[in-house]
Order: structure tokens, then C-alpha cells, then sequence
């Protein structure tokens, strides 16, 4: 393939910084009907969404370009982490102070405290647990007792507190196959019993894995396939990013490339960073 590289001015911009892997959402996003139009459409249904697909096909990207950051908060997943896991980085990331206690479930495992404090000012509310009040500062802090394997203590505690943001389950896939399994069957307790909404995001290829899981989930759950980049779609990422760095590709190579890439938006990103490191040593 042969690219006909075009410098018309000068410019600040890396290529790495336009098609190179970044931690924000790329300069040279492109928005996908089958994406963003879809997670945006499903955002007020009420719907649990799981965003699938390959590795960096755009999956965490899509999140940060629909959602404001203050729509909702992320969860992490890790490889040894279970069900009651899950349950308490929930819990933290929605403000909560999450200690062991000493009593234990009926399963045997030990209790958590989870304790929320809040400053008001003028405010003479009690929320529970114990107030303490300093200088016309109230310190309100609430502790509930929670057994983390029961979505029914979950679901209360962030409740109590009017909780309503999305909560996104990052690297889902990470998670040991029994706690996918486990949480799959708390994901339908979610669906039923709050408004909470959850942001699945994976890397698999099926697109009803969690149905899989569990049956009692089907109509209760919307897949959103990130891996799915027309040759359109992958022209106008190429193109956003040279308008950017102001340069110039041929038709010819453009249309090689997006054939050539077998629809992945990495190999079309990183090929574009090959070539221009490859010019840059001419």
C-alpha cells in the first residue's frame, strides 16, 4: 500500500496523540449508529446494557463519549474477586465507607458496616446512625449492617441514600466464570426490585453471554456489539485524524487499509502510527 502523506502546515499534534492508544476518548472519535446511537437510545429504558466485543475496539471509549462523568461511577473488576466483592466496590464507589463486622451471615461469613457521613449546614435532618453537631456543622452518619452476598441489603443501602447514577462494571470478563454467574443472577434483582442501571463492559464475542447465565434475564438486557466498524466507519476515523494532524492519505491506500484490517479499529489506528514513525525516519 502506498499513502500519500501531505504536510500543509504546521501542527503541535502527535500522531500518536491522534491515533495512538489513549486513556481519554480519541480526537479522531467517530460515532456508530450500531454504538453510540444504541447506548444512547437505551440509556432511559430502564434496561441493563452490556458493551461487548474485542480488545480495543472502542468498548470503554463509547462509555466516556455518551455518559457525563457524573452520570455514573465505575467499578473495576478483578480476576479473584467474588460476588460479595462486587457487591462492596459498589458500595465504595457510590460513597460509602465499608468495614468487616464482627457478626456473621447465615452462610458464616462475616458482615459488613457500611457508613455514610454527609455535612449539612442549617440542616436539622437526621439520617440515621449518629449526629453530631460542631460550630452550625452537622455531621450526619449512617450505618447499615449488610450481609454483601444479599442484593437485597445492596440495593437498600443505595437506596437509602437516593442513589441514581449508572454504575459501570469495567473488564466484566475479568471476573472468575462463578462470580459472572453469581452476579448475573443479582443483576435481575437490580432490574426488579430498584431503578438501578448497570453499564457491562467485556471482552467475548457472544452477544447473550449474560442471558446464558441467566434466562431471567432476557428482556431485561440490551447488547451492544462494539466490535461492529463498516469500512465507512473506519474511512472517517482515518480522515478525522489526518484533518487533525494536517495530512493528507490516497483513496487507494485508505480503502487497502480498511479491507485489510478485517474491521478493527486498532489495527486501522496503529498502522496509521506505523507508517507515519516509518516516514518520520526517511
Amino acid at each position: 500500500m502506498q499513502a500519500l502523506d501531505l504536510h500543509h502546515e504546521d501542527n503541535d499534534l502527535t500522531t500518536d496523540a491522534v491515533y495512538g492508544i489513549t486513556r481519554e476518548v480519541p480526537l479522531n472519535y467517530v460515532t456508530r449508529p450500531s454504538a453510540d446511537d444504541k447506548l444512547i437510545e437505551n440509556l432511559t429504558r430502564d434496561k441493563h446494557l452490556v458493551v461487548y466485543g474485542s480488545s480495543k475496539q472502542g468498548k470503554t471509549c463509547l462509555r466516556k463519549h455518551c455518559l457525563e462523568e457524573n452520570d455514573y461511577i465505575v467499578v473495576q473488576c478483578s480476576n479473584h474477586w467474588t460476588l460479595e466483592d462486587i457487591h462492596s466496590n459498589i458500595l465504595k464507589r457510590a460513597g460509602f465507607r465499608v468495614t468487616q463486622s464482627e457478626k456473621r451471615t447465615s452462610t458464616g461469613k462475616n458482615k459488613i458496616v457500611a457508613s455514610l457521613g454527609a455535612s449539612l449546614f442549617g440542616v436539622g435532618a437526621k439520617v440515621g446512625g449518629e449526629t453530631e453537631n460542631t460550630l452550625g456543622k452537622e455531621t450526619t452518619t449512617a450505618e447499615l449492617e449488610l450481609d454483601p452476598a444479599d442484593v437485597n441489603d445492596v440495593i437498600a443501602a443505595l437506596n437509602s441514600q437516593g442513589f441514581n447514577r449508572y454504575i459501570v462494571l469495567e473488564d466484566f470478563h475479568y471476573l472468575p466464570l462463578q462470580s459472572q454467574m453469581d452476579f448475573a443472577v443479582a443483576l435481575k434483582a437490580f432490574h426488579e426490585t430498584s431503578k438501578l442501571c448497570f453499564i457491562i463492559i467485556g471482552v467475548w464475542l457472544e452477544e447473550n453471554r449474560l442471558i446464558v447465565y441467566n434466562g431471567d434475564l432476557t428482556g431485561r438486557v440490551v447488547s451492544i456489539n462494539a466490535d461492529t466498524w463498516t469500512d465507512e466507519e473506519l474511512t472517517a476515523v482515518i480522515v478525522k485524524g489526518a484533518d487533525l494532524l494536517n495530512i493528507r492519505f490516497t483513496d487507494t491506500f485508505m480503502r487497502e487499509l480498511t479491507r485489510e484490517s478485517y474491521n478493527n479499529v486498532y489495527i486501522v489506528q496503529d498502522t496509521l502510527v506505523q507508517i507515519n514513525a516509518a516516514g518520520s525516519r526517511r
